[in-house]
């Protein structure tokens, strides 16, 4: 296959998206930008969520700022809430919380035991068996409280779609407070009193609490009540924050506002179930001690409690949460921690057997004729396929319908539905309502459960409903995009101007940019299964078609997609890396298409700023087509390798080592392997980065460059007056990857010039290593001086970067 052919294949396996690219408003970000002090990228985010005004900025990065209305006044049914609790603890009738066995469910019920706990009450819970009762209060529940003599029930996170078992623990005379979110039934069911979001005017800030927020509020409101909210209210805020962020609630309103406050307390949390949770999830590090990040409880804390509650006891999370033993707390997460590995297990098996059923469908049963999803499979646990129906989802952008039967005699079904924006599920459940038995949810997701016989009806009557709602162009996985980017916008001081952004997330979602006309100089699959991607993109700066900025690039379960064209738009957020205690800044792909434009023609090979090899097997099979194309015998090629010829600078030579203890004078030059970008609050004068276009007074050498003669260069041109020298060590070499690469460069040289000095920058590598495997390969070299071959090499080449500032400074 030739290399265009090539390179169209790598062009369709390309995952299909829809990308959605806010358009630009100049004025209005620049108004935003100014009153806000945020840069224009970041105005431009607050632009596309309809934030224009000054007022309207203010709100959002200071929601502090704004007055709540009480509570009392905006759910109608607390004030009775509050009475019957009050009651309840003054003449010590039993309490019966009943939760739920998803992360919001079980915060909720945590959170209530410890405030009704804290207030003098008699309470206990109840949680209904996922597997054979399924979700909410049920009728055997009911059953069990009347005949422990229980006088009220405190639902969370579940009720409203329950009128029987209420009725029937009103007819046994059990009073029942319901606390939920989820969408409401035609019917209401007949409890003494119903907070629920849903029943609330839609402009009120309480509008998007999930369970945990509702039963937050009536824990606080009742607390103040009774006077004794002072030590309550900050554990309370703990679980409140813990459970909205996992259950994906709109990060809005009072969320936001709550939010910040709570993610403030996390790393110092006085809860000890708290305290080991975030010791198992590896979220302890020292760099996040100030605040956690909305991503750390959404893809760390959040599934490990989730897990749980989807294939193991949700006790476990409920005295994970409601303990103050340490050695408790600890055994609890590690039992979750248990517990979310058998989950992620779960997961990947489900998905691979989800898509090998996928790929046998008839042409007409496809996903995208159908424009739904409904899949059965006995084997599937039910536990997590509501995980697997969203990333489903995300590969073949319609909505999906999974199910599994629970019961042996495969009588019944129980599923979960996830959909895209354009499909409500709670609507479609409702379209199919006379097929199934119990159903509920919201617009994204769902569950159902149904008899067996009625399974083929569900699938037409789904595909009707979809087809009526959704348009062709709608089944392809959307990018939702805020605003196009250069790489030399992305840098610390933009990362930490987001920071005034969070917590994001459903309803405030985290900057998206997008860059078009980006080179693939690296990418390579990752983790044990090959699953992720790790990339290196390079773009051409406008105002200099010499100069690349280099991104890293983390592209998660994007292992598939392996190898990306070479030359890509891409879609990406800013994430920060935390490894062994060191930090940079990568990004995290979304989205990628091909290039629309054809990319310069001065930069169609990567240039001498990439630190380390492109992917071996593509250079490999390009190194054949190549010979192939010049099969004549190979000459000499001239060697450059030129040391600088005016005088050295005679800096002064330092160790460094943390970033903390850097002492910048005047402008500051970064280089290396991974070198991170610094803030420019940490120095008061200008900051480069790899390649000096001006003196600079300090230099900082993250890893040391490839040779002596590289950092003469260096000093040369930057002509600094002192230099640190961190000592980190470069990536290792691949061996078989760096000959490819050389071979390839020396076929296409045909003899002529090859630059030692570029290409030892470009794979990270001394001119010695190059021309020990020129000679391996038959060259002579004779206008170099003797090497040792290239195992020898390599070692005095380790040597080197492992010099201290003393020993550097004896060679130059």
């Amino acid at each position: 296959m030739t290399l265009a052919g090539k390179q169209q294949e790598r062009e369709a396996k390309l995952p299909q998206q829809r990308w959605q690219i806010a358009s630009p408003k100049v004025e209005q970000v620049g108004h935003v930008a100014q009153c806000t002090g945020l840069f224009p990228l970041l105005a431009q985010v607050l632009v596309n969520q309809g934030i224009v005004t000054s007022e309207m900025a203010q709100a959002y990065l200071e929601p502090e700022s704004l007055s709540l209305p009480d509570p009392v006044e905006e759910f109608p049914d607390l004030t009775m809430s509050l009475e019957l609790l009050e009651d309840a603890i003054a003449t010590q009738k039993e309490i019966i919380i009943c939760g739920d066995y998803d992360a919001d469910g079980m915060t909720s019920t945590a959170l209530l035991l410890r405030a009704l706990g804290a207030l003098g009450g008699q309470v206990n819970y109840a949680i209904p068996s996922r597997m054979s009762e399924g979700y909410g209060i049920n009728e055997r529940i009911v059953d069990d409280c009347a005949a422990d003599g229980v006088k009220l029930i405190l639902t969370v996170d579940n009720g409203i779609a329950a009128p029987k078992p209420v009725a029937k623990a009103r007819e046994l005379g059990i009073d029942v407070i319901i606390t939920d979110h989820h969408e409401l039934p035609p019917e209401l069911p007949p409890a003494n009193a119903i907070l629920n979001p849903k029943l609330i005017r839609m402009d009120s800030p309480y509008q998007g609490l999930a369970g945990v927020g509702v039963a937050y509020i009536l824990a606080v409101s009742l607390a103040k009540k009774m006077e004794k909210s002072q030590a309550l209210i900050a554990p309370l805020l703990e679980l409140f924050t813990l459970g909205t962020i996992a259950d994906l609630a709109p990060l809005v309103g009072v969320n936001r506002r709550w939010l910040q406050r709570g993610l403030k307390l996390l790393p110092h949390s006085k809860l000890a179930g708290v305290q080991a949770l975030i010791q198992v999830a590896g979220c302890n590090d020292p760099s996040q001690q100030k605040t956690l990040k909305p991503e750390a409880i959404g893809f760390r804390l959040g599934p490990r409690i989730n897990a749980v509650g989807r294939i193991a006891d949700p006790q476990t999370v409920i005295e994970l949460l409601t303990t103050d033993d340490r050695a408790t707390a600890l055994d609890r997460a590690m039992q979750c921690e248990q517990a979310n590995r058998e989950r992620q297990r779960l997961c990947t098996e489900i998905e691979q057997s989800a898509i090998e059923l996928v790929e046998g469908l008839q042409s007409g049963d496809r996903p995208q004729q159908q424009r739904v999803l409904v899949l059965v499979e006995p084997s599937w646990h039910h536990g997590v396929i509501g995980i697997v129906a969203s990333r489903l989802v995300e590969r073949y952008g319609v909505p999906v319908f999974l199910g599994t039967y629970e019961d042996e005699a495969r009588t019944h079904i129980r599923g979960s539905a996830r959909g895209i924006p354009e499909f409500d599920v709670f609507a479609a459940l409702q379209y199919c309502e006379d097929l199934l038995g119990r159903f509920g949810g919201h617009r994204a997701a769902g569950g159902f459960s149904m008899q067996v016989d009625q399974l083929e009806f569900l699938r037409s009557r789904l595909s009707q409903f979809a087809h009526e709602e959704l348009q062709p162009h709608h089944l392809k996985p959307l990018v939702q995009i805020d605003a196009q980017a250069n790489f030399s916008q992305i840098n610390w001081d933009l990362f930490y101007q987001i920071d005034r952004l969070h917590p994001c997330g459903i309803g405030n979602r985290e900057p998206v940019f997008w860059t078009p006309q980006v080179r693939v100089l690296e990418q390579r699959q990752v983790g044990a299964d090959k699953t992720h991607l790790k990339l290196t993109l390079a773009q051409v700066e406008a105002s200099n078609p010499e100069e690349r900025v280099i991104k890293q690039v983390m592209a998660w379960r994007w292992g598939e997609y392996y190898p990306l064209p070479d030359w890509i738009d891409v879609a990406y957020r800013l994430r920060e890396n935390n490894w062994r205690g060191e930090q940079t800044l990568e990004l995290e792909l979304l989205g990628a298409r091909v290039s629309r434009v054809p990319p310069p023609e001065r930069c169609e090979e990567p240039e001498a700023l990439l630190s380390r090899p492109a992917e071996a097997q593509a250079v490999e099979d390009a190194d054949k087509e190549a010979e192939e194309d010049c099969p004549q015998p190979l000459q000499e090629p001239t060697l450059i390798c030129a040391e600088p010829s005016k005088p050295l600078p005679l800096p002064s030579w330092d160790s460094l080592e943390t970033l903390e203890s850097l002492q910048v004078e005047g402008n500051l030059l970064v280089y290396g392997d991974q070198r991170p970008y610094i803030s420019r609050q940490q120095i008061k004068g200008g900051i480069e980065y790899d390649r000096p276009t001006q003196p600079c007074q300090t230099l900082l050498l993250w890893t040391l460059p490839p040779s002596v003669v590289h950092l003469k260069w260096l000093l040369a041109l930057g002509r600094p007056q002192r230099v640190y020298i961190h000592g980190k060590l470069p990536r290792e070499t691949e061996v078989t990857a760096l000959r490819s690469h050389l071979k390839y460069e020396l076929i296409k040289s045909m003899g002529n010039r090859v630059n030692l000095l570029e290409l030892g920058q470009k794979w990270w590598v001394s001119p010695s290593v190059l021309v020990a495997i020129m000679r391996e390969l038959g060259y002579t070299c004779p206008s170099f001086p003797k090497t040792g071959d290239l195992e020898q090499e390599l070692k005095q080449l380790e040597q080197w970067y492992r010099s201290s500032a003393r020993q550097v400074a004896q060679q130059i």
